[in-house]
């Protein structure tokens, strides 16, 4: 290659290099998101579940309703379709449940009273659709409202992954001693990893329990009343 020639190919990719710097909006129109536009969609869907919490927390609630007590209850439906409900194999979901609402001024029953005082039989009667039973211990015990949680599993065939995505769902029941349902909030979560269901309850539990305690109270003071209340509003 002769020298005139080189020096007409050296210019020329020169010339390209400074054609292609001079043109950023080109080259950024093939970005699909610009940067930090998923951390302000992140903040933003943030900022909206604590405005909905704090919502539902300044929902007046009478005074009396603060002394009345709850009983929670939590069962886990297994594949076959039966509902395990050992209660004393959901502590730390009691913990996580219990301790939000007692921080919000309601009373709650530990799960060692709640095993002394109402049978196995009762309870599974109560996740079983009969609900005479339960709601019969519970008045034994004192309590004035039923906290049903309920963890439920779906697998979802997935497109992208080889396996399943496993779907847990908690679903929360607020009666009243007659059996009147209060509140009734439901929280779910997808996972790739299904084989520890009650982990995965857990994990959905302290990811969102603040949310579903916060719509369960706002239920409760606005729906909720008192026994003598309730038969007042009945004449």
């Amino acid at each position: 290659m002769n020298k005139k020639l080189f020096a007409f190919a050296a210019f020329a990719i020169v010339a390209a290099l400074v054609l292609l710097a001079s043109q950023p909006v080109i080259a950024q129109g093939f970005k699909f998101e610009q940067p930090g536009a998923a951390d302000a969609a992140a903040k933003a869907e943030e900022q909206a579940r604590q405005d909905r919490v704090m919502q539902e927390l300044s929902t007046p609630c009478r005074a009396e309703l603060r002394g009345k007590k709850i009983m929670l209850m939590i069962g886990e439906e297994r594949s076959n379709g039966y509902i395990f409900a050992q209660q004393q194999n959901y502590g730390p979901h009691f913990q996580a449940i219990n301790s939000r609402l007692r921080g919000l001024g309601l009373l709650t029953f530990t799960p060692e009273e709640i095993r002394q005082h109402i049978a196995q039989a009762e309870i599974d009667a109560y996740f079983k659709n009969d609900p005479d039973k339960a709601l019969s211990a519970a008045r034994r015990l004192g309590a004035s409202f039923v906290l049903k949680g309920l963890i439920t599993k779906e697998a979802i065939p997935s497109i992208i992954a080889a396996v399943n995505t496993v779907r847990v769902s908690f679903n929360f029941t607020l009666t009243g001693s007659s059996g009147r349902v209060i509140s009734d909030v439901n929280a779910s979560s997808s996972s790739y990893s299904g084989n520890d269901i009650s982990g995965m309850a857990l994990t959905l539990v302290n990811e969102q329990i603040d949310e579903v305690v916060a719509k369960l109270y706002g239920d409760y003071c606005r729906n909720a009343m008192p026994a003598n209340a309730a038969k007042s509003a009945k004449k």
